[in-house]
C-alpha cells in the first residue's frame, strides 16, 4: 500500500549559493531515510526526476531533488556552465546539510544519479562513507572515452577550440558556448530524436533554460573520470542500471566498470538507449531503484523486486563488456 506524501519547496545553502530543491516527505514517523537526487548534464529536476521521486516517497523514503548550480532556479554566476568538480562539491554539501536535519536519519542516506549525475553518485560513494547505498542509472564512466568517440576526426579541432576559449576567458573575454541539441544550423552535443525530445522538455519547464552550455563544460566533461575509483565504492551497496544500446554513456564502458566494482552490487539491464529509462522503460528503472533503496535503507514493505534477467548481487557471473 502506497504511503501518502507531500512536497515542500526548499533552498539549500551550498558553497556561497542556494540550490532550488523539492523535498518529498512521506507521512510517516521519522527520522526518515533519505535519497538525494540530481539531474544530469544541462538537465532540470522536472525532467522525470519528480516521477522517480514519487515512486520512492510512496514507499516511505524521503527524497530531496535539486537543480544543479547555474540551472533552473538554483544560483550560480555563469549560467550554462557545467563543472563536475563543483557539482560534486555541491552534492557533498547537500549531503552534509541532510545529516544535520533532525527529520532525517543520518545513518540511512542514499544517492540516486542518472547520466552525468550517475557519475557523481559513483564518485561521491567512492569518497564518502556517509553514503549508505547508491543507484547509478546510465552513468558517466569515462569523460575521455566519451570525448574521443564523439570527436572522431575533429579531435584536434576540438582541443584547439578549448585552448582558444581558455585564452579568451583569461583575457577577460566572454566564454564560448555550444548547443546541447542541434538548433539554428548548429550541431549539438547530443544528436537524435530521443535527445531532442528530452532536452526540449527543459525548455518547456523553464523559460530561462537555454539550449546551450559553455564550451568549457565540454572540456571539463572530457576530463571527468568517475569510473577510475569504482573499486573504492565497496562495501557500499551499488545498483547500476545500464541501457543495452547506450551511445551517450556507452554500454561497454558501463559494463566494464561494473565488473571492476566490489560487492555488494547489482546490475539491471534496460532495453534500448540512453534516454529510454526516463520514459519508455521508466517503470523498470524506477522499480529497480525502489527495491534497492528499500533493501539497504531499511524501508518499505513491498515484495522484493526481481528483474526478468534476475541479476543477483554477485560477481560470479560478471557482465560482458
Amino acid at each position: 500500500m502506497a504511503v501518502a506524501f507531500h512536497r515542500e519547496d526548499l533552498a539549500i545553502p551550498v558553497n556561497g549559493i542556494t540550490l532550488d530543491a523539492w523535498l518529498y516527505l512521506p507521512e510517516v514517523a521519522g527520522p526518515l531515510p533519505l535519497v538525494l537526487m540530481s539531474p544530469g548534464f544541462a538537465a532540470l529536476k522536472g525532467q522525470a526526476l519528480d516521477r522517480f521521486a514519487e515512486v520512492l516517497v510512496a514507499d516511505g523514503l524521503a527524497v530531496l531533488v535539486f537543480d544543479q548550480r547555474n540551472f533552473g532556479r538554483s544560483g550560480g554566476h555563469l549560467r550554462g556552465e557545467v563543472d563536475p568538480r563543483q557539482q560534486l562539491d555541491d552534492l557533498r554539501e547537500v549531503l552534509t546539510w541532510a545529516t544535520l536535519q533532525p527529520r532525517f536519519d543520518a545513518r540511512r542516506i542514499g544517492l540516486w544519479g542518472s547520466s552525468y549525475s550517475g557519475g557523481h553518485a559513483l564518485q561521491l560513494a567512492a569518497w564518502d562513507r556517509r553514503v549508505r547505498c547508491l543507484v547509478a542509472q546510465v552513468p558517466t564512466i569515462s569523460g575521455q572515452q566519451n570525448f574521443l568517440r564523439r570527436a572522431g576526426d575533429r579531435l584536434h579541432e576540438a582541443r584547439a577550440a578549448f585552448a582558444a576559449d581558455r585564452a579568451e576567458r583569461h583575457l577577460g573575454g566572454a566564454p564560448a558556448y555550444r548547443r546541447v541539441i542541434a538548433e539554428a544550423g548548429e550541431a549539438g552535443i547530443y544528436a537524435g530524436a530521443d535527445a531532442e525530445a528530452f532536452y526540449n522538455q527543459a525548455r518547456a519547464l523553464d523559460g530561462d533554460w537555454h539550449n546551450r552550455v559553455t564550451l568549457r563544460s565540454s572540456e571539463l566533461a572530457s576530463e571527468y573520470e568517475p569510473g577510475l575509483t569504482i573499486e573504492r565504492i565497496s562495501p557500499t551497496p551499488m545498483l547500476m542500471l545500464v541501457a543495452e544500446r547506450d551511445t551517450v554513456t556507452p554500454t561497454d564502458l558501463a559494463l566494464a566498470a561494473y565488473n571492476r566494482a566490489g560487492e555488494p552490487k547489482r546490475l539491471e539491464l534496460l532495453p534500448d538507449g540512453h534516454f529510454d529509462p526516463y520514459e519508455r522503460h521508466f517503470q523498470q528503472a524506477a522499480e529497480a531503484a525502489r527495491a534497492w533503496f528499500a533493501r539497504y535503507l531499511g524501508q518499505g514493505e513491498r515484495a522484493p523486486y526481481t528483474s526478468n534477467a534476475d541479476h543477483a548481487d554477485t560477481s560470479s557471473n560478471p557482465a560482458k563488456p
